[in-house]
């Protein structure tokens, strides 16, 4: 299946919100309340405005399946930092979360260097998230550091993996 991105609009408020909240989704973010609507369009009106941010929906087979962050778009070092949830329940009811989520992982690395001009792409994994953490071992990613951070009060340990163009 074709995996690809596309900037994400305001139709896709709910569906983003939706899968944002999911326990799963919730339970490996550095955000970890649920978000309510308010909360949500609030967000939303703060990336659009920001031109250094964009916010995408990655489609699997052609449908909505996910959703791609970019941050650090217009500095001059080129570093960007990213994110990126899944459609949980709709991709395991059929049967394709795995692919989805291979798929994701690679059109996201592949935007943000030949589409953004990316000199690096990094991010925040929770230490204790390893199917991610493997996941980004298997496409190059390496482990640049890792510290402790506060979430909903209490402490967690995170990790910052970083790639760099041509690695």
């Amino acid at each position: 299946m074709t995996a690809t991105l596309r900037p994400a609009g305001v139709g896709d408020l709910d569906r983003m919100r939706r899968w944002r909240n999911h326990p799963q989704v919730r339970g490996v973010s550095l955000t970890q309340h649920e978000i309510g609507p308010e909360e949500h369009l609030a967000w939303w009106e703060a990336v659009r405005a920001d031109p250094d941010r964009r916010v995408l929906i990655h489609l699997h087979g052609g449908r909505p399946a996910g959703v791609v962050t970019f941050s650090g778009v217009t500095s001059p070092e080129k570093a960007l930092v990213w994110g990126f949830y899944l459609d949980l329940d709709g991709l395991e009811e059929h049967g394709e979360l795995l692919r989805a989520w291979m798929g994701l992982q690679r059109t996201a690395i592949a935007h943000a260097f030949e589409t953004l001009g990316a000199r690096t792409l990094g991010g925040e994994t929770l230490a204790d998230n390893k199917p991610v953490l493997a996941l980004h071992r298997r496409f190059g990613f390496r482990i640049v550091r890792r510290y402790e951070r506060e979430i909903d009060g209490t402490p967690h340990q995170v990790v910052w993996t970083e790639m760099s163009r041509g690695t």
